[in-house]
């Protein structure tokens, strides 16, 4: 089994309006989802194959190391789910939130490494980056 590429990355930020205009102007990113999550504005930014998940912080600290402490984690693209399973099993890796969790469009599992970060890894339906409607 091989992962295929980085599926996206979750960012918690301070200003999302901010985040979407910038990262749009600068990488060609586009909304393709959005909402309110325990109160709080997120969206899904994707150029190309590559996604951004981002969700408002205001209150976060962005000078010098604090600012990195702030990835909620970050996914890998599979698409053979079969030999990801028998990976699991091999390994007794344990998931996260009731993995395998199926999503509109995909199914991921939830697992961390060993230093403690989370890595979701996604397998998309088709294997295509598909969302049901623009934002």
């Amino acid at each position: 089994m091989q992962v295929k590429h980085l599926d996206h990355l979750n960012l918690s930020v301070r200003d999302l309006a901010q985040t979407i205009e910038w990262y749009g102007r600068v990488f060609g990113f586009g909304v393709v989802e959005r909402g309110i999550y325990n109160g709080a504005p997120w969206a899904i930014l994707r150029s190309g194959e590559a996604m951004l998940c981002c969700y408002e912080r205001p209150d976060l600290p962005m000078e010098g190391r604090e600012a990195f402490q702030h990835v909620s984690h970050f996914a890998l693209r599979i698409t053979d789910r079969a030999a990801w399973e028998q990976i699991l099993a091999a390994e007794a890796l344990p998931t996260r939130y009731g993995s395998p969790r199926a999503w509109p469009h995909s199914t991921a599992w939830y697992v961390v490494d060993p230093t403690g970060y989370e890595i979701e890894v996604a397998l998309w339906d088709a294997d295509t980056v598909a969302f049901d409607a623009a934002a």
